[in-house]
């Protein structure tokens, strides 16, 4: 493996580390993501709308000359960031995967965004999503499909299915995410990296139409549940215009993740009969006995679900109805079958 290639590859806090130390420039670490990004993103298309690549290297010399003047940085200074389609980015287009949004610039970030950007990220581009972040496959009319990165002829997952395959392929060191229905915790899965699904208000989601349904969650992508708790530590946090958050310590995600696991764990596969692939059920139980060697009280149980399904479709199109509903009239040309079915 190459220099550049071991710098891709190498967990965030070990490259956030490397620069802080002086062991590696953010210049050499824009370098190597940018040439991984070359070789392998025509063949994934996970980041799309990217920066040239002098423009990345400029903010990439900038975030060097902060470091050498002994400037105070946010813990994630200097490392390449893309956010997803779904996301207010200012500089970058939000088309949400759709033709309708295709040249809209939005003229301030989310609160997700501008947190990340004060904790140092260099933004680089987005990440590819699904039409409106709906469904669980990664591909849209503005920029393509995403595929995975293990076997191009499989699917990304989504919607935040570009992050996942960007960060499989080491185009990303690290990614964000969101989620109503598995949006990050199924690209997670196809990509065989980590995500994690917060709780609804530990991550602000502003601005958003409806902040009150409280379904829709932003979260951390990475390689490694350490990386995931990195990030988390520069997204998680009350903020007054999200007014489902709740206080909280977003240091708590920077401590050591060794610890005893005296834990009652309840075990259910298939949540109580949800259709489960053979060789799916296999690898996870074999992860019972990792469960129980680590110290955790692992139960056969399963809480009652009945009428989960409903609840959460019912409340699912009531939302696209609200907040897609009026592009129905001029624009349902434009739109996959599907919003539009969900839609209606």
């Amino acid at each position: 493996m190459s220099i550049d290639n071991e710098l891709c590859f190498m967990s965030a806090r070990a490259l956030a580390d490397a620069m802080r130390d002086r062991s590696a420039s953010a210049r050499e670490v824009m370098v190597a993501f940018l040439a991984q990004i070359e070789r392998v993103n025509p063949q994934i298309n996970a980041i799309v709308a990217k920066r040239e690549d002098e423009e990345c290297l400029s903010l990439a010399d900038v975030a060097d000359c902060q470091l050498a003047n002994g400037d105070d940085v946010g813990p994630l200074h200097g490392l390449p960031f893309a956010f997803k389609d779904l996301d207010f980015a200012v500089g970058f287009p939000l088309t949400r995967g759709s033709p309708i949004f295709r040249d809209f610039m939005p003229a301030a970030d989310s609160v997700l965004v501008e947190r990340l950007k004060r904790a140092g990220v260099i933004p680089i581009g987005k990440t590819n999503v699904s039409e409106f972040g709906m469904g669980s496959h990664t591909y849209n009319e503005v920029y393509g499909t995403t595929f995975n990165p293990y076997n191009l002829t499989k699917s990304a997952g989504g919607s935040s299915g570009g992050a996942g395959a960007a960060l499989a392929a080491g185009l990303l060191p690290l990614a964000s995410g969101s989620d109503l229905g598995g949006s990050l915790r199924n690209p997670a899965n196809f990509n065989n990296i980590v995500a994690l699904r917060p709780t609804v208000g530990l991550v602000p989601s502003a601005p958003k139409a409806l902040p009150f349904l409280g379904f829709t969650v932003k979260g951390p992508m990475a390689r490694s549940v350490a990386d995931v708790a990195f990030l988390l530590g520069a997204m998680a946090g009350a903020d007054p215009r999200d007014p489902l958050c709740y206080p909280s310590e977003p240091s708590v995600f920077a401590k050591p993740l060794d610890r005893g696991f005296n834990t009652r764990i309840a075990w259910c596969l298939d949540l109580g009969g949800l259709p489960l692939d053979r060789r799916v059920k296999a690898v996870l139980e074999t992860q019972r006995k990792t469960l129980m060697d680590l110290g955790c009280t692992v139960e056969d149980a399963c809480p009652d679900l009945g009428g989960a399904d409903e609840i959460f479709l019912t409340l699912r199109a009531w939302n696209y109805w609200h907040t897609l509903g009026p592009l129905l009239e001029n624009h349902r040309d434009q739109m996959k079958a599907e919003a539009v079915w969900q839609i209606e």
